[in-house]
């Protein structure tokens, strides 16, 4: 219990000094309740890391998981808004956890009562903020076709103003292996719960609910697929070289596909499209990044050599680097 105890309060301690370090910079402009914005990420990124500990027995598949969580494009984005909008994207993980512990073994008949919390928490928030005529988010903002691209560029679509609703680009490595094991363990309550979530999302707002809001509940799933799928990098074996060997592949694939795009913006006239292509290929350095960790993986397992330590600071490391890179980058761009 203490060890446990030791490792929660380093996890959020890391969490807070990350968030501090995002967010530094704008703390002369912030009034009193902007602060509100740290304490949201860091406690989104706890809740993150908590509820993948039901699936993820890997210290560091969680610990990234709350990452991508707290920290993911589109919790930084969600912040741009009233701080009292994070508020949710807080909420949602922590109650959530009802379902997922309490009710795994003999109390597993309440597990469909406990997966409503959330969505009540949404639908009372947004009653509360109507009858106090505090409007956190815009109640038409939904998901519009438009917004998918940020699914692989983020950095380049912040400047847009679209919605961001993807993810860094390491971590598509391990979404991919994670939703790989989902699959094969045939678990249809997450695969549930992100339908629900990105049905609602493009639909129109029921109940004067917000739909973007609901991108909570996709996001926060893929963020515990990521750490799912980083603890499948770090004990794959021989048998699972394939998957691994693919997941190199689509990494490469996407960084090309980055390049051709940066290529195009390049030869926009007067130089117009110089500033996205910058962008863009820096994403696709990025790509390539998460390609060589999953190659390396590759020619590990095929030599049948787990060495789970190395494997974890490989994918620790060029996650951390793409973290750091797009947080910052995101954030500035925002305030």
């Amino acid at each position: 219990m203490n060890k446990s105890l030791g490792k929660f309060a380093a996890v959020a301690a890391i969490y807070a000094g990350f968030a501090v370090y995002l967010y530094q910079p704008y703390f002369k402009h912030f009034d009193e309740l902007q602060y509100l914005i740290i304490v949201n990420v860091c406690l989104a990124a706890l809740g993150g890391f908590v509820l993948s500990r039901r699936w993820v027995s890997s210290f560091w598949g969680s610990f990234f998981a709350g990452v991508v969580y707290g920290f993911g494009p589109f919790t930084l984005w969600l912040s741009g808004y009233h701080p009292m909008a994070g508020l949710l994207a807080v909420a949602i993980p922590w109650l959530f956890c009802p379902a997922v512990f309490i009710a795994k073994e003999k109390w597993w008949w309440m597990a469909v009562p406990l997966l409503a919390l959330p969505f009540l928490a949404v639908l009372l928030f947004f009653r509360i903020s109507t009858y106090l005529r505090l409007f956190a988010i815009p109640v038409q903002a939904k998901l519009h076709l438009a917004d998918l691209p940020s699914l692989l560029a983020p950095l380049a679509m912040v400047n847009r103003g679209s919605i961001l609703v993807g993810f860094y680009h390491v971590p598509i490595a391990a979404l991919m292996m994670g939703f790989l094991m989902l699959i094969a363990a045939r678990r249809l309550g997450p695969i549930c719960v992100f339908a629900i979530g990105a049905m609602l999302a493009f639909c129109g707002p029921f109940f004067n609910i917000s739909p973007v809001i609901w991108l909570t509940l996709p996001v926060l799933c893929c963020s515990v697929l990521v750490g799912m799928g980083m603890q499948g990098l770090i004990s794959a074996g021989f048998a699972d070289r394939k998957w691994v060997l693919a997941n190199s592949i689509v990494m490469l694939a996407l960084a090309i596909i980055a390049l051709l795009l940066a290529t195009r913006y390049f030869q926009l006239f007067a130089g117009l499209g110089d500033k996205y292509a910058r962008i863009l290929a820096e994403e696709a350095k990025m790509y390539i990044l998460g390609a060589v960790a999953a190659a390396v993986i590759f020619f590990m397992a095929r030599a049948k050599l787990r060495v789970a330590v190395l494997r974890v600071v490989l994918l620790s490391l060029a996650m951390a680097v793409d973290i750091f890179f797009g947080a910052r980058f995101i954030v500035d761009r925002i305030f």
